[in-house]
């Protein structure tokens, strides 16, 4: 397994920032955002020009880029001729895994399950997979749900957040049956009532969770995902993290 970080532990960085903060933590891989809102890079600027969206993501740094985040503003046809074109962008920098989010609590299911189909669709056309993030607040938040998509969806993944399941109404379920199909991993630490804690004073249990993806022979990136926090230094955490997970692997 290979350790990143995502840009989203830097919302504030610009892309370059970030590179340069991942190189001064020793990272050798990373996760970057193409959110429309908040992230590294505008999907809508990214698609006007692709050519120099490939250059913009890929050169100048020796990070791995180990996948997208990828949320897009468009709707209906164009959501998907845009996602199309974000395919085309993750081939042409060697990028495999796409996470998008899940439609909100209360989306008739048949609506979902036609929707990430298409997505998969698309994305297999550029040789590439889409992973659905477990979120809070969103269909992908109970591990029942995802089973059903993921097999409903031939190709369809999971970009597996396991706080969603230590804070959220799923907290007592076991993760085991979806276990085979995570794409991606998105880590911080986490007590049952906050869904951020410095590293070492939370429930998520690293080793277990790194065996059980082992066993399902899950080779890919374990992508730290600590969002900035009063009262901690902001990089000993990702160092921490990052230092933890290398000794357990």
């Amino acid at each position: 397994m290979l350790i990143s970080a995502s840009t989203a532990c830097w919302p504030h960085k610009t892309l370059h920032e970030t590179i340069e903060i991942l190189y001064d933590l020793d990272f050798s891989a990373i996760e970057i955002d193409l959110h429309e809102e908040g992230g590294a890079a505008k999907p809508s600027e990214l698609i006007a020009d692709l050519d120099r969206a490939a250059h913009l993501l890929r050169s100048g740094h020796r990070l791995d880029i180990v996948g997208y985040s990828v949320q897009l503003a468009s709707t209906g046809a164009q959501h998907y001729a845009d996602f199309a074109e974000i395919c085309k962008i993750a081939k042409m920098t060697k990028v495999v895994t796409l996470t998008v989010p899940s439609a909100e609590l209360g989306t008739p299911f048949n609506e979902e399950v036609e929707h990430l189909k298409r997505l998969v669709e698309i994305a297999a056309v550029e040789g590439a997979r889409v992973g659905v993030k477990t979120e809070l607040g969103r269909l992908s938040e109970d591990p029942d749900t995802l089973m059903v998509l993921c097999n409903n969806i031939e190709g369809l993944g999971i970009t597996l957040d396991p706080s969603v399941f230590i804070v959220g109404p799923a907290k007592n379920k076991t993760l085991d049956r979806i276990l085979k199909f995570v794409y991606h991993v998105h880590l911080r630490d986490t007590k049952p009532d906050k869904f951020q804690v410095s590293v070492g004073q939370g429930s998520v249990d690293y080793a277990k969770l790194i065996s059980q993806l082992e066993r399902e022979k899950y080779d890919r990136a374990l992508s730290i995902h600590i969002s900035p926090m009063e009262g901690m230094e902001h990089r000993v955490e990702l160092r921490k993290l990052r230092r933890l997970l290398e000794s357990l692997l």
